[in-house]
């Protein structure tokens, strides 16, 4: 199956993740940052509502899981994947609830790579509603216990 190429950010960041560990993608989509992240040696599940974009990358180091990411309360449902990610992977989706559970899901020394619309981008389409669009330094705020290697907030003219 061919998919489109990792988000910048992600190809930015993902070798500060620790050579061959295991890492999370949240909302992996059509699975385009976990093939990126199997090819760069990681171990990797993928979780998304649907998976049916996910599944040709099923195998020895990917595990593919449906699950409901805004199912309440969050923790309940996000059990399955337990703790100790090396790397968390969260692109062009926002669910706040999930902030505290990301944070503890990761193994000490963990990278958090975290990319998604801000307000201003209801100017250029989707997504508009603003329960999806960070507000100004809210990440840096939800994530204030972590080391923050890299933050940028701005337009952006090709978005991945």
């Amino acid at each position: 199956m061919s998919r489109e190429q990792p988000s910048a950010w992600i190809s930015r960041f993902a070798p500060l993740i620790r050579p061959g560990g295991r890492v999370l993608d949240v909302a992996a989509g059509s699975g385009r940052h976990t093939a990126f992240l199997l090819e760069l040696g990681f171990h990797v599940t993928a979780v998304d509502r649907r998976t049916e974009g996910l599944l040709d990358l099923g195998g020895a180091r990917c595990t593919v899981l449906a699950l409901d990411l805004e199912a309440n309360p969050p923790d309940a449902a996000l059990a399955p994947l337990g703790t100790g990610f090396d790397g968390i992977v969260v692109t062009n989706y926002l669910h706040r609830p999930l902030f505290p559970w990301l944070v503890a899901a990761l193994a000490p020394g963990g990278v958090l790579i975290y990319e998604t619309f801000s307000q201003g981008n209801e100017r250029f389409g989707h997504p508009r509603n603003p329960a999806f669009l960070l507000r100004t330094g809210e990440l840096l705020e939800a994530f204030a216990g972590l080391t923050v290697v890299a933050f940028e907030q701005g337009e952006v003219a090709h978005p991945t």
